[in-house]
């Protein structure tokens, strides 16, 4: 009951994704129609409910322009789990700041890359050109697409692949 089940708006367009459980009580309260039934079936002692793997609401719901937050997670999964100076992967990397903070270097996409430790603690509190270090990245603010935000699930749930290529 708790896989996880892609939302589409009334115009297939991606929105969220929640459990399967929530998504069995849209379902039964009219609020939302499955699409997609890739799981099987829940069994109760009196009926046999299908197990959704994408659903679609039933009203239209209007939100604004999602966008990606910024995590460490995000940044790593931006600069693709490689440090942005000297192109090692591995798993201790640290998020470093391009200008430094206290040079007035604020927190934000474009200011931000994945390093690994050594790499931050050779370039320190200092400009990348000071540190003679440069950067095989230019950063900048990831896509806020469907296939950016919901492309991770992709291999593990083949099946909505069709809903979210495209937007």
């Amino acid at each position: 009951m708790k896989e996880p089940v892609l939302v589409l708006n009334a115009n297939f367009e991606p929105i969220n994704i929640c459990n399967t459980r929530r998504a069995v009580g849209l379902i039964l309260s009219g609020k939302a129609a499955m699409v997609v039934n890739g799981r099987g079936y829940i069994r109760t002692i009196s009926q046999e409910l299908p197990r959704p793997s994408v659903i679609r609401l039933e009203d239209m719901i209007h939100r604004p322009r999602p966008h990606v937050k910024l995590t460490r997670r995000e940044v790593f999964r931006r600069d693709n789990y490689t440090c942005q100076y000297c192109g090692q992967r591995e798993g201790n990397l640290t998020v470093d700041h391009v200008l430094p903070r206290y040079l007035g270097g604020e927190h934000i996409w474009t200011n931000v890359v994945a390093a690994c430790a050594g790499c931050n603690h050779r370039k320190g509190g200092r400009r990348p050109d000071e540190a003679h270090m440069h950067l095989l990245h230019i950063p900048k603010e990831p896509p806020a697409s469907a296939a950016y935000i919901y492309g991770r699930h992709l291999s593990e749930y083949d099946d909505w692949e069709p809903y979210i290529n495209g937007w």
